[in-house]
């Protein structure tokens, strides 16, 4: 193979494995957001605030991940 099939594999490996970790997260943290807004709907503002933010950590990472492919890409 030559250095541009190289370059395309190696991104599209980077951007899936990069995605699969916070593909996950982001389903877990609304699971577990969820599960407390049902056992204290009371606490429902707060549980929600803490969820945005969490998602938004994981999904940075994502972005990370596109970043790197991006450079393996056009270098």
């Amino acid at each position: 193979m030559d250095v541009e099939t190289m370059k395309l594999l190696a991104t599209a490996i980077a951007v899936g494995v990069g995605v699969i970790g916070p593909g996950f997260a982001v389903g877990l943290i609304g699971a577990s957001a969820l599960s407390g807004i049902a056992r204290n709907p009371e606490a429902t503002s707060k549980i929600q605030t803490n969820m945005v933010l969490a998602i938004a950590f994981a999904e940075s990472i994502a972005i990370y991940a596109l970043v790197v492919a991006l450079i393996i890409k056009f270098t």
